[in-house]
């Protein structure tokens, strides 16, 4: 038995969950957009511009989260720079390290494009978006470490001492996959289905769908790579559930006391 069963419960709270479902939009949405931007000649250049203007905000909320998830958040920048030599502090051994590292690379790349996108094709900011050399480059060190935040997620569950979560290697590629299903099916919703934008909506959903099978795939293979541990947490989860029932049932066939009876118990 792995002696994950015997650990603490993590203090994590809806703060840290909430990062990580915008996390994955927010690296989904910004990878999905290169795509189409790079390999999409043209024809989905409107759902990349969406894309990029969703990326930015998104990792700017991831920010925050994380920052007020510190039980000191004025000191989030010691994440990042020693206090004593105020030196750039990277641990290239530490998962939280690399993290926040990640995060504001990847924070930077999406401001660029996120200004590209505004700045439409005649603004300043224009080459810093594809297909321009300088704005290929740009977007993809921007979609490697948005892919990078996507999965990282899962990584660093799988380094903790949880059950399960410390049984397997698969949960960066399960929250991957699900990111960029999620960040397909935002697109899809935000660019629509009007005049011109059929092509872009169909290949939106062809992808979601693909997406949404490889995830399928993912998590049959993570149950299976627990072994032990999923028979036992679904013989627990059993276990649980007709206890629960047992009880209930118990409480239903509990004859109803009469006044008498009340008096009796409570004196």
């Amino acid at each position: 038995m792995p002696d994950t069963f015997y650990s603490a419960p993590s203090h994590w709270h809806w703060l840290i969950v909430f990062y990580f479902f915008v996390g994955g939009l927010a690296g989904g949405s910004y990878f999905l957009a290169v795509v189409m931007d790079i390999f999409g000649g043209g024809r989905h250049r409107a759902a990349a511009r969406v894309g990029y203007l969703v990326a930015f905000p998104a990792v700017v909320v991831c920010g925050v989260l994380l920052t007020l998830d510190l039980q000191r958040p004025e000191r989030f920048w010691h994440m990042l720079i020693q206090s004593a030599t105020w030196r750039p502090m990277f641990k290239a051994y530490s998962p939280m390290s690399v993290g926040a590292w990640a995060l504001l690379a990847f924070g930077f790349f999406s401001l660029l494009s996120f200004l590209a996108a505004r700045s439409e094709s005649e603004g300043k900011y224009a080459s810093l978006r594809p297909p321009g050399p300088l704005g290929i480059a740009v977007a993809g060190l921007g979609a490697f470490f948005g892919v990078f935040l996507a999965g990282y997620t899962g990584v660093l569950l799988s380094v903790t001492n949880r059950p399960i979560w410390a049984d397997t290697t698969l949960l960066g590629l399960v929250l991957l996959i699900s990111g960029a299903s999620t960040s397909a099916a935002l697109l899809t919703l935000l660019v629509g289905s009007g005049p011109g934008r059929e092509e872009t909506a169909t290949a939106l959903a062809r992808f979601d769908r693909w997406m949404l099978f490889f995830e399928l795939v993912a998590l049959v293979a993570l149950v299976a790579s627990l072994g032990v541990v999923a028979r036992v947490a679904r013989r627990d989860a059993g276990g649980a559930g007709r206890g629960r029932r047992s009880r209930l049932a118990a409480r239903r066939r509990r004859p109803e006391l009469g006044p008498r009876g009340r008096r009796a118990l409570a004196g």
